[in-house]
């Protein structure tokens, strides 16, 4: 299983939510670039990067991306992307996988769009569940069915998919077990991504017996609880 450090990104600062929450930030650095390279350079193959006002308000930094492409960091970035051309745009600059939230759950023609142009295999899906419902719109939406959403992705022919419990995101209480379960059961084809409450190395001992590709951590590995080392050698 992939260790994928979370680098999120908000005015131009390394921060990260509790739960989603925009009006709970904690800082943690002013360069999200030099942030990436840290994380790189102790052994993960890829960083995900988040922008989080591209997130919220639609529309993405392309100066972030070209940043981080510019200091050779592979990693999968999401936050705004809602149109083909802009996720063209983010490969281009650099990124590995564009990761779309929105577009995955609001916007069918849109999504089906982003296949043609950068392939399915550039692209990962954001499932972000709140109470059972898929949310878009930076979390800021009612969201939609699960499984209704993860159906719609299989049949658009997206292969991989990052779910994250909201309501753990940002808290090390733990991941959620039980929506990772849930979502491995809907779209047993999709290659699924673990987000949300990674707080122990005991969580990823967890999350390596459940079908996943790899688990994004974030405040973990910030607040010092374990070192992505460590995390490697459980995941190994």
């Amino acid at each position: 299983m992939d260790l994928i450090p979370a680098v999120d990104v908000l005015d131009g600062r390394v921060v990260r939510l509790d739960q989603g929450r925009y009006d709970e930030v904690t800082v943690y650095g002013d360069d999200p670039a030099r942030q990436a390279r840290e994380w790189m350079d102790q052994g993960p193959a890829l960083v995900h990067v988040v922008d989080l006002a591209g997130a919220r308000d639609g529309r993405a930094d392309p100066g972030l991306w070209k940043r981080l492409g510019q200091a050779g960091i592979r990693f999968q970035v999401g936050g705004g992307v809602r149109k083909a051309e802009v996720a063209a745009a983010a490969v281009v600059a650099g990124a590995e996988r564009v990761v779309v939230g929105t577009a995955a759950v609001w916007d069918r023609a849109a999504l089906d769009r982003m296949v043609a142009m950068v392939g399915a295999s550039r692209l990962v899906a954001a499932v972000d569940v709140r109470a059972g419902r898929a949310a878009g719109e930076g979390w800021l939406d009612d969201g939609r069915d699960l499984g209704e959403v993860l159906g719609e992705l299989t049949g658009a022919g997206i292969v991989r998919a990052l779910v994250t419990g909201i309501s753990r995101d940002g808290t090390m209480e733990g991941p959620d077990v039980e929506l990772l379960e849930q979502s491995a059961a809907l779209a047993p084809g999709l290659r699924l991504i673990a987000s949300g409450g990674v707080g122990s190395l005991a969580d990823l001992e967890a999350l390596r017996t459940l079908p996943l590709e790899g688990v994004i951590v974030g405040k973990a590995l910030y607040e010092g609880v374990f070192t992505i080392a460590e995390a490697l050698a459980v995941l190994a």
